[in-house]
């Protein structure tokens, strides 16, 4: 659950849930996207040793990151809310992918094993982590996402949407 962390707290940063003068803050220049990659970034900032600690944990695999295992599908994550975000908006778009991420990697083992003890989850999801060909794969996620995040820029400034006069 190490990459949920970031979703959570992108979240909590961005929108008119959170901030009661976002529409004011969205029509500047440093907000709208700007603001929330600063925010964004603050987050993954104070997440990331909690993620390497969670990495450290994982049982090792040859050739692969070790504790900087949790830090690819975490980003990953995190820029794939953000860009679904621009279509649902940010609270929506981290409960969509923390979901779609739960039942990944929850329902596998469950179903496999009847359980979830902690040994069998990490050997089960060692692979999807820790194998140079996983890293790859969510380093290609994370720039896909971060690529239609910044084709959907524009989606995050308040004149460009319809209700602002």
């Amino acid at each position: 659950m190490a990459p949920l962390l970031p979703l959570a707290g992108v979240a909590l940063s961005y929108g008119p849930h959170t901030d009661p003068l976002h529409e004011l803050t969205a029509t500047t220049p440093g907000g709208g996207l700007r603001l929330l990659l600063v925010r964004g970034a603050a987050v993954l900032a104070v997440c990331v040793p909690a993620l390497t600690v969670a990495g450290a944990l994982l049982p090792e695999v040859a050739g692969g990151p070790g504790p900087a295992a949790w830090l690819l599908p975490a980003l990953a994550l995190t820029l794939g809310a953000l860009a679904l975000g621009s279509y649902l908006g940010c609270r929506n778009a981290v409960a969509v992918v923390g979901g779609l991420w739960s039942l990944g990697v929850l329902a596998p083992v469950t179903v496999r094993y009847g359980a979830l003890p902690a040994e069998l989850l990490a050997q089960a999801l060692t692979p999807w982590f820790s194998s140079p060909a996983a890293q790859a794969g969510w380093a290609g996620a994370a720039v896909c996402c971060a690529a239609l995040l910044a084709v959907r820029r524009h989606s995050f400034d308040a004149y460009d949407r319809p209700e602002f006069p």
